[in-house]
């Protein structure tokens, strides 16, 4: 088992910040490469600290700040503008920054991309949906309208 400070929210593991134990093949074959985590010692607690400040000021303040983007973003629909072929059949697929471009210029909310999810990739116009982890357990779900351009 290898002990890691966690640099990045890991779905199911933890959020920066924390110190948890995993299998010594994941730590070395995915969060480590990927900057997910780094190696636990003494000297890190200083950076857990730090790790722990930063992730506070990115968060939103207070529950209630979430409660009321959620009411926002989920109140209006979001369209997005993307390169499609015949049939509405998109070049590659919606990314989650594509998400946030759209959120932002349509002047709702600034959000970090690490916090949209799609249930399945978006790859074809028309309506679909994208899942926002705003505070803890307060998720949103954005309406998308996929629009392909001309």
């Amino acid at each position: 088992m290898s002990k890691l400070i966690l640099t990045n929210e890991v779905s199911g593991l933890g959020s920066a910040g924390d110190v948890v134990e995993v299998k010594n093949g994941y730590a070395r074959n995915y969060l480590l490469p990927r900057g997910f985590a780094v190696l636990w010692s003494k000297g890190g607690e200083k950076q857990v600290e730090s790790i722990k400040a930063a992730r506070d000021s990115r968060a939103l303040a207070t529950i209630e700040e979430a409660h009321a983007l959620k009411a926002q973003l989920e109140g209006k629909a979001v369209r997005l503008v993307v390169k499609a072929g015949v049939g509405g059949r998109l070049f590659g697929a919606v990314k989650t920054s594509d998400v946030v471009a759209a959120v932002v210029a349509s002047g709702l909310a600034e959000l970090d991309k690490r916090k949209v999810a799609f249930v399945a990739p978006i790859r074809s116009t028309g309506e679909h949906a994208a899942t926002v982890r705003l505070h803890g357990d307060v998720l949103a779900t954005i309406k998308l309208q996929v629009v392909g351009k001309k």
